[in-house]
């Protein structure tokens, strides 16, 4: 739609442009055949094409143009009928203020005087009736070109608000294009992370059992407790190699496809208890309720976490996990009684365990507090919203 108005309005000024010409050879051809002078008609007309084709737009051109329609008037009544029209069409373009209806009367007397066959007699009567018509024509003429004047301007107001337009979508383009490869890279950054937290929970907590599996059967004396860590540690190596094809799919941890919250801690514990030969107690307490998918998985991991911990650095005879179901929050305490450590070494994030575990609960809005002291062991709390599964 705009692409066809814009071509309607290059014709029309095309047309605008040729007018003056067509108008001026319509009246010279009706003069000469209505008996006018050829050689001085011909003359003027040449002159009259020659101005308004290489003056300079104007006042002075204007000016011109008035005495060459007036001198063009003398020569046939076709001149102010036509050619006359140029007069008023480029006053009002070519003045400004005033100066625009000075054009407009000029030209508006030289043909009503053309019209009555000259200039009025010396009568009031005469005088009055030429001086009506030329301030009819005038005002007409101001009206109609007053209007298409703002007609024009509206028009320019809407070309320049749709070339803001056609610039603020190129814009929106920009920046949407720019959107979608920051949307790309925080998705490809995020997946990044989730399988670091991933591998870390899984691979990493399964290699560290391996070892420490495999460096028990190789200290160990009899033949039946060396047999007793290897099955432990190929035990431990196939639970790895299921859980990181697991975090691969994007699929929650196993436990807990094959049992509650509550029942999956208990099962983690206790197999934790004894690989590591450390007296491990389990409490549930308030209603147990299935919580969202994510809720459980990230108390499971980060129990599994402060476990593969304990396992490395406490050196713990004891270790106790409660479960605390209550009405907004769902609660994960962990506690030993090993070596401890210093918590303001692990303020600000610590190891990427403790990193992992601690953006785990605050991406659900939940928090994470670990209090801890050198020999008198370690707690670890991680309370996330109760929200209920389904």
């Amino acid at each position: 739609m705009t692409g066809r108005l814009d071509r309607w309005e290059h014709l029309l000024e095309r047309q605008l442009a040729a007018a003056p010409y067509v108008l001026l050879a319509v009246s010279m051809v009706l003069s000469l055949l209505t008996g006018g002078n050829p050689w001085v008609t011909s003359g003027v007309a040449a002159l009259a094409a020659a101005w308004m084709w290489s003056a300079p737009r104007g006042p002075v051109y204007v000016a011109g143009l008035v005495v060459l329609i007036g001198a063009l008037c003398t020569q046939g009544i076709w001149f102010a009928s036509f050619f006359g029209f140029v007069g008023y069409l480029h006053s009002w373009q070519y003045l400004k203020g005033k100066w625009r209806f000075v054009g407009l009367t000029a030209t508006a007397a030289i043909c009503v005087a053309t019209y009555r066959g000259g200039l009025p007699e010396p009568t009031a009567s005469a005088t009055l009736t030429y001086l009506f018509f030329t301030a009819a024509i005038v005002a007409a003429v101001g009206l109609f070109s007053f209007a298409g004047e703002i007609t024009a301007e509206r028009s320019a107001q809407r070309k320049l608000m749709v070339a803001r337009l056609e610039e603020a979508m190129r814009e929106n383009a920009g920046l949407h294009a720019q959107l979608l490869v920051q949307a790309r890279e925080a998705g490809v950054l995020d997946e990044r992370q989730r399988m670091a937290a991933e591998i870390h929970d899984t691979l990493a907590q399964g290699l560290t059992g391996i070892i420490t599996q495999l460096q028990a059967a190789m200290a160990a004396k009899q033949a039946e407790d060396r047999r007793r860590r290897v099955d432990n540690a190929i035990g431990l190596a196939r639970e790895s190699l299921a859980e990181a094809r697991r975090s691969v799919h994007a699929v929650g941890p196993g436990q807990l496809e094959a049992a509650p919250l509550s029942q999956a801690l208990n099962d983690v514990l206790t197999h934790w208890g004894e690989l590591n030969g450390v007296r491990a107690d389990f409490t549930v307490t308030g209603t147990v309720r299935a919580m969202h998918p994510e809720v459980e998985e990230t108390l499971l991991r980060t129990a599994q976490e402060a476990l593969a911990n304990a396992a490395k650095h406490a050196g713990a005879s004891r270790i106790g996990l409660t479960l605390s179901y209550m009405e907004d929050v769902v609660t994960l305490d962990v506690r030993d009684d090993g070596a401890g450590f210093d918590p303001e070494r692990v303020r600000d994030g610590g190891g990427f365990g403790l990193t992992a575990m601690r953006k785990r609960v605050t991406r659900l809005a939940g928090t994470l507090e670990i209090e801890s002291e050198p020999g008198a062991g370690t707690a670890i709390s991680a309370s996330v919203p109760a929200v209920v599964r389904g």
